[in-house]
């Protein structure tokens, strides 16, 4: 049994640090970066998606060999591509273009899924971003989730809500019907604001709570998170650092709660280690190569504790 499963897409980034600057490749796509980040710090993680019968599906594959998450089920399309996105950053922050469309991922259908993969492993994590690429992909989703629930297995869903890819009516009716059947929510604050009408973030956690998770940490970005269940709320606070690059901190989050989620069930320790290591993963530029290690976020833990001792 694996500790963690996911569904989605996972692309191939080309970052352009600044304006004239030659663009770095490296890898992306929402719940594949959170599973590496999830393999970083220990958690025994795994992934299903479909890539196309190219060099961009084999780096892909080879990424995740590289980070020992299990990818052996993955799907290949000979009659597709590997989706691909770029990153430029500017003074707004950074700005995301696609490749995406009729991409490998983007059919998947439910009779693709592994079903005994999803039968035998501790918590599924999917996303919006998984369900919006097609109508097929949101149906094997929803196919995937019910799989899992009647194996009494946990569900995990983060909204990342992206609007080019659906319109916001559609994004709620599919987002809010699987948020219903998750476990554990992981919300962004402005994904969350525009699905739930709601701008409080209290408001925003009672709005998932009474949709039926059992846990729910709202992502507050630089503000750190709240974390919450029907009998007990946390607010977090943010992690201060020299940011650079914030395009996979979400994903970070999410794979580092649920890897420390997955080894001892408290979600009130498992957010506060998520948010410093989704601080530590703004350090350097693109979705993966800043993830951090266990060590890392460790440290960096012990070392907020240690300023916060005054000295003798």
């Amino acid at each position: 049994m694996s500790d963690l499963l996911a569904i989605g897409e996972a692309l191939i980034e080309l970052n352009q640090p600044r304006e004239g600057a030659p663009f770095v490749q490296g890898f992306g796509g929402d719940t594949s970066n959170a599973m590496i980040a999830a393999a970083r710090l220990g958690a025994d993680a795994a992934y299903f998606t479909a890539v196309g019968a190219d060099a961009f599906g084999q780096a892909l594959a080879e990424l995740w060999r590289r980070e020992g998450v299990d990818a052996s089920r993955i799907a290949i399309n000979g009659g597709a591509h590997t989706g691909l996105y770029f990153v430029t950053h500017g003074p707004e922050g950074h700005a995301f273009s696609y490749m995406r469309a009729g991409s490998a991922a983007s059919r998947l259908g439910e009779s693709d899924l592994p079903v005994d993969r999803i039968r035998a492993t501790k918590i599924l994590h999917a996303s919006g971003i998984s369900q919006a690429i097609s109508s097929s992909a949101a149906d094997a989703v929803f196919a995937a989730i019910d799989v899992a629930r009647d194996a009494k297995r946990l569900v995990s869903y983060d909204p990342n809500l992206r609007l080019k890819l659906w319109p916001l009516r559609r994004a709620r009716a599919i987002i809010h019907e699987a948020m219903g059947l998750c476990d554990i929510a992981l919300p962004g604050l402005e994904d969350a604001q525009a699905l739930t009408g709601r701008s409080d973030p209290g408001a925003i956690v009672d709005f998932y709570l009474r949709l039926g998770a059992r846990i729910v940490v709202l992502k507050l970005g630089e503000a750190g998170a709240v974390a919450a269940t029907p009998k007990r709320r946390e607010r977090i606070a943010g992690r201060a650092v020299a940011a650079v690059d914030a395009t996979g901190a979400g994903d970070c989050f999410d794979g580092a709660f649920l890897a420390e989620f997955v080894r001892h069930g408290d979600p009130f320790v498992a957010a506060r280690f998520a948010n410093v290591a989704a601080a530590l993963s703004t350090l350097g530029y693109g979705a993966v190569a800043p993830l951090p290690r266990r060590a890392d976020v460790e440290a960096a833990m012990e070392d907020a504790v240690g300023r916060r001792v005054p000295p003798r």
